[in-house]
């Protein structure tokens, strides 16, 4: 599932399940209006720790993302927060701002 105005192409890879922190990045990707691909990974079945997924996160911890443009994969709320917030995304603020307060 695409999101953030359905895109077509995604800029990164969202590895998430419903836990508060997955919500938070989930939560900054929308507002920052990123253009990211969802992958569920259901933590009750231990998806988490297929060697598939350890790729991604080697300490199994979610959530975990994939930036397409840097080809680079990070893992943990705070440090994907971190990512994102960088500046790569300032457009998406941006057009939120003016969106929210015209004039």
């Amino acid at each position: 599932m695409n999101t953030a105005a359905n895109a077509t192409a995604a800029d990164v890879d969202f590895y998430y399940w419903p836990t508060p922190n997955g919500q938070k990045v989930a939560i900054f990707l929308e507002e920052a209006l990123v253009n990211y691909r969802v992958h569920p990974v259901d933590i009750g079945k231990g998806v988490q720790f297929t060697p598939e997924f350890a790729k991604l996160s080697p300490n199994n911890r979610m959530p975990a993302i994939v930036d397409r443009e840097l080809d680079v994969s990070i893992f943990e709320s705070g440090a994907i927060l971190l990512h994102l917030a960088d500046g790569r995304f300032p457009v998406g603020f941006a057009a939120r701002r003016a969106a929210d307060c015209p004039g």
